[in-house]
């Protein structure tokens, strides 16, 4: 079974958030279960692009309005990440170093999304699976069906994975000019609220749309930036399939990135030994249990909480814990947050920005991980952090709620609460300190959550399956 998996991100070619762990994943363990899955995104001009080689497989033009684009499509030589990776270069437009952000972001989208239809269309290229993630792609799916100008696509089947439903891609009418000829009896697909939509249109026109958790599947029905009536009409060919890590970029017994290697028979002494070189870095004192934030500083991530959060945590237990961040985001939230390390320097410190390294040492080291999202459709930190021995103090929320039972319920081995507020933050952290005190319970707990299987292999074959379902001929 060949897939096309469509994507503006992919790690480690270029990410900004969680799409990229995700796509740079699920095709190699798609491969790896007997299928042929190669991902396509646009071009970026970043370190992997520079330092690897790669072959033009194709060239032509696409329209974007009256503007001809050449364009370009670019196949890694070697394979090197377990999947064929392309490339749609534009210059001008697609070629840039940042994934988003730019003016024409739009245009550059759907200039992409064009490239890649005029790819598959004239060079005879027939895969059996298209799956677009999502609304970078999400206008595949209709051009699939109603632009006389890839008819022969039509009866190829369409899967969108919504990463995150809050984020639509949505403009305005007059861009229409910017798509092929279409079918215009057809353009209610395109619409809603009075816009054109790329998320909405692919949950109408994909054959099955699926959700990074079983649990936002039902979320999006009462939270999706306005699309709940239509995840309420489509919920039938909604499927929610939680998310896998890579176990090979995420293993403590082998990570290049972290101060000593360890496993689930003895973590404590390569626990200790990581939270030795973090706290040493960031003046953090190490007999203390140390709780972690490593993400974007936005609402929806709960980060609008932490400082209050942390103020009043240190108020109630002075001296008792240390609180280190991971992120960047709001400036208001950065700079409220560096005041705060001001008051505080002996317990908090911040790091401002991401570095994949010092995530992984963070993981490694940290006693805790701390999450108050307001919206996480699946969350990968929570899982990147039990495998490395850190329990994830988690809101009850999407695939957090998946993901995490609480330590005080049957199995359970990590923090749950149910609010994204200050309450409930300060409540979790007392939990963390009493549970920090108890050594020998808190070695089991991390025993327990180092052996949970969290890989893609058990998700790689639940999307097969889904892929089975819509081509049985396969």
């Amino acid at each position: 079974m060949r897939i096309f998996h469509l994507s503006a991100e992919c790690y480690p070619v270029a990410k900004v958030g969680g799409l990229a762990d995700v796509v740079g994943a699920l095709p190699k363990y798609q491969n790896l279960a007997g299928m042929q899955a190669a991902v396509v995104m646009p071009y970026y001009d970043r370190k992997f692009v520079r330092e690897n080689e790669f072959e033009t497989v194709f060239s032509a033009a696409t329209l974007l309005g009256t503007r001809r684009l050449y364009f370009e499509i670019l196949k890694e030589k070697t394979d090197k990440l377990g999947f064929e990776l392309y490339l749609v270069k534009i210059p001008g437009l697609i070629d840039r170093e940042e994934v988003y952000s730019y003016p024409d972001e739009r245009e550059q989208f759907i200039a992409y999304q064009l490239a890649f239809l005029d790819w598959i269309s004239y060079s005879q290229q027939t895969p059996d699976i298209i799956h677009c993630h999502d609304h970078h792609s999400g206008l595949v799916p209709f051009l699939m069906q109603y632009s006389k100008l890839y008819t022969r696509l039509a009866r190829i089947p369409t899967v969108f994975t919504i990463h995150n439903g809050q984020y639509h891609g949505a403009f305005g009418w007059d861009k229409l000019s910017y798509l092929p000829e279409i079918d215009l009896s057809k353009t209610g697909l395109l619409d809603w609220a009075g816009g054109i939509n790329p998320l909405a249109a692919a949950v109408k026109c994909c054959w099955k749309y699926t959700t990074v958790s079983p649990s936002y599947l039902e979320e999006l029905t009462t939270n999706s930036n306005g699309l709940e009536y239509l995840f309420y009409l489509e919920h039938a060919k909604g499927y929610g399939i939680i998310n896998g890590i890579d176990t090979e970029v995420w293993d403590p017994k082998t990570d290049p990135m972290i101060a000593e290697n360890f496993s689930v028979k003895l973590p404590a002494k390569g626990k200790e030994a990581n939270k030795v070189a973090l706290c040493a870095r960031f003046g953090l004192s190490l007999d203390k249990p140390l709780v972690a934030f490593i993400g974007r500083l936005v609402i929806e991530k709960g980060a609008d909480l932490l400082a209050a959060a942390m103020e009043e945590s240190f108020n109630e237990h002075p001296g008792q814990f240390n609180f280190l961040l991971l992120g960047a985001g709001d400036k208001d939230l950065e700079q409220e947050l560096l005041q705060l390390r001001d008051f505080y320097p002996d317990q908090f410190n911040v790091f401002i920005g991401y570095d994949e390294a010092l995530a992984h040492l963070v993981y490694a080291g940290a006693d805790f991980l701390l999450m108050p999202s307001r919206v996480e459709p699946c969350g990968l930190n929570q899982m990147y952090s039990m495998r490395y021995g850190t329990l994830p103090m988690v809101r009850s929320t999407g695939g957090l709620k998946d993901t995490v039972v609480d330590f005080g319920d049957e199995g359970g081995y990590g923090i749950r609460y149910d609010n994204a507020s200050v309450e409930d933050i300060c409540g979790a952290v007392s939990r963390a300190i009493v549970l920090y005190d108890n050594n020998k319970h808190l070695q089991t707990l991390r025993k327990i959550m180092m052996a949970l299987d969290f890989s893609w292999d058990r998700s790689a074959k639940e999307y097969i399956n889904l892929y089975e379902s819509l081509n049985p001929v396969i």
